[in-house]
């Protein structure tokens, strides 16, 4: 498996020294990938009383293919994840064309990780309509990979049009990888037929289990070797022992994952809300605690590195 780390946006601030110490450290202990989340307009939950969701105006969220532009300088070797991105939020020439940038940027070091989205009032401040949002997403995927892969293209789809255009640049990696987020049906249905990955929200247990299963056989039904989709876990690890650490490690290697990103942020999922909250665990007091956290956690299980 290799194991990278999630930007702890959220708590990293706005000092560019810091989001730079971060990815430096974790690109010089040999974590393979950094991860990030995406959000464009914060809604005020204090005017939205049936509020659900986690994030809101308040959560910081630094743009994700500007903050790996800047980190692409800055390292080497680590990989940059957007875990996910919102793509039918975006128009998809600009993603194209901002996604091909940083590969080239890194040298080819983008994974692109896309998910439909949950707010639709954050579609409506970005101009974008929500109830079409996946099948815009499933055009869009093939779209961009048709970007990535020529100087110049002709795409005729329901949603989009591009005759005899193209970006240039191109990407390094042509396609880019893109992988899914989510664990809808629709998620797992989008991933065994489109993805290159899956970026799932569950845990280690007989949930993530059976939608593992799941979407293995849509893969197989479509032709496609399931065990070449990839599949990243997150896996908070403040306040936790090394002994409960590297125990689920090992769950995640049993059921399939090729991928663990290391969360010092204290947020879990939780199954019975289908949403990510915020866990009952201590947050860590500083920038430099959320370096020192992927520092111990290196030196303490040294072998999955």
């Amino acid at each position: 498996m290799k194991i990278g780390a999630l930007f702890p946006q959220f708590e990293i601030g706005e000092n560019p020294k810091d989001i730079r110490d971060f990815a430096v450290v974790a690109d010089t202990l040999g974590y393979t990938h950094l991860t990030a989340f995406d959000q464009i307009v914060g809604l005020n939950k204090a005017s939205r009383p049936d509020w659900t969701y986690v994030h809101d105006a308040g959560d910081m969220f630094h743009e994700l293919f500007v903050l790996f532009g800047y980190l692409a300088a800055v390292t080497d070797k680590i990989d940059f994840v957007t875990g996910v991105l919102v793509l039918p939020m975006r128009g998809t020439a600009l993603v194209a064309k901002q996604a091909a940038e940083v590969d080239l940027l890194s040298g080819g070091r983008l994974r692109l990780g896309v998910g439909v989205g949950v707010k639709p009032d954050e579609f409506e401040a970005c101009g974008e309509e929500f109830r079409n949002r996946g099948k815009r997403m499933d055009e869009q995927i093939e779209l961009l990979r048709k970007y990535w892969c020529s100087d110049l293209i002709t795409y005729e789809g329901k949603y989009h049009r591009v005759i005899d255009g193209g970006i240039n640049p191109l990407p390094v990696q042509r396609p880019i990888p893109i992988w899914i987020g989510g664990v809808s049906e629709a998620a797992i249905k989008r991933v065994g037929t489109l993805g290159d990955g899956w970026l799932p929200n569950f845990q280690a247990d007989d949930t993530g289990r059976r939608a593992i299963a799941a979407m293995r056989e849509v893969a197989v039904a479509n032709g496609r070797d399931p065990d070449k989709i990839g599949i990243e876990a997150t896996m908070t690890i403040i306040d936790r022992t090394h002994a409960e650490l590297r125990d689920e490690m090992e769950e995640w290697r049993a059921m399939g994952a090729t991928h663990i990103t290391v969360n010092t942020m204290p947020e879990r999922w939780v199954e019975e809300e289908q949403r990510w909250n915020k866990a009952d665990i201590g947050g860590l007091s500083d920038p430099a605690a959320h370096i020192e956290a992927i520092k111990e956690f290196r030196a303490a299980l040294p072998a999955y590195f």
